[in-house]
């Protein structure tokens, strides 16, 4: 991608979200050195804006720096993505609880195409689609909350997550049984129930944190 041609926001800005997102995404892995030579040659900018951006990666604790060894793309555990999971349980309760008062009936149908086009995605096997819509409906129910604090401290918990996804999520029946969480969730808040979808997102976390922990322990075994 020549960033010279995209104008639409400030260059360091670009540089910095498509790094971002090749991390989060695992195009570039975990402990690869991020060199800034290469970087800029490949994304045809300066050093200047890859050096800026590898900083606001080791801030938001998705790069290390250590003397001698510069830049490289920090790992993640399972130890890592339980503790995440432990702060989505109750951030995810009250955001669904909180949307349910605040949605309208435009913002109860554009959730239900996205849960819908979710539930597409999982039958035809797309991964990359189904990890993007299952993001999507999360964001999107943030979004019906009215509440820019709560908005950014769930997209740098969903961010955290989001990596995990690509990293470890191969095994398709939980993408199934999210359609159906997804769902009562959606059914929850298009009633205006909010207990019930505090309730709802809150089993959602519960089971991926349950997927996760057994994850880590197959994952243990298998490099006994």
């Amino acid at each position: 991608m020549d960033f010279q041609l995209k104008v639409q926001k400030p260059l360091k800005e670009l540089v910095y979200l498509e790094l971002k997102h090749k991390i989060l995404t695992g195009e570039i892995a975990s402990q690869t050195r991020l060199m800034e030579i290469d970087l800029a040659e490949k994304m045809n900018v300066s050093r200047t804006p890859i050096r800026e951006a590898i900083k606001r990666l080791a801030d938001d604790g998705l790069v290390k720096v250590e003397p001698r060894r510069g830049a490289y793309v920090a790992n993640i555990s399972i130890k890592d993505m339980l503790d995440v999971f432990e702060v989505r349980e109750d951030m995810e309760g009250f955001t669904a609880y909180l949307a349910t008062q605040r949605i309208t009936d435009e913002q109860k149908e554009e959730l239900r195409k996205i849960a819908e086009a979710y539930e597409e995605a999982t039958r035809n096997n797309d991964k990359e689609t189904v990890i993007v819509l299952d993001e999507a409906f999360h964001n999107f129910i943030v979004g019906c909350c009215n509440n820019e604090t709560l908005k950014e401290l769930v997209q740098y918990v969903q961010e955290l997550s989001l990596r995990f996804r690509y990293l470890y999520y191969e095994e398709f029946s939980l993408y199934e049984a999210t359609a159906e969480q997804h769902n009562r969730i959606l059914a929850a808040i298009t009633a205006g129930d909010a207990d019930l979808a505090r309730k709802e997102a809150d089993t959602h976390v519960k089971t991926l944190k349950e997927f996760v922990f057994k994850l880590g322990k197959k994952l243990g075994a298998d490099h006994s």
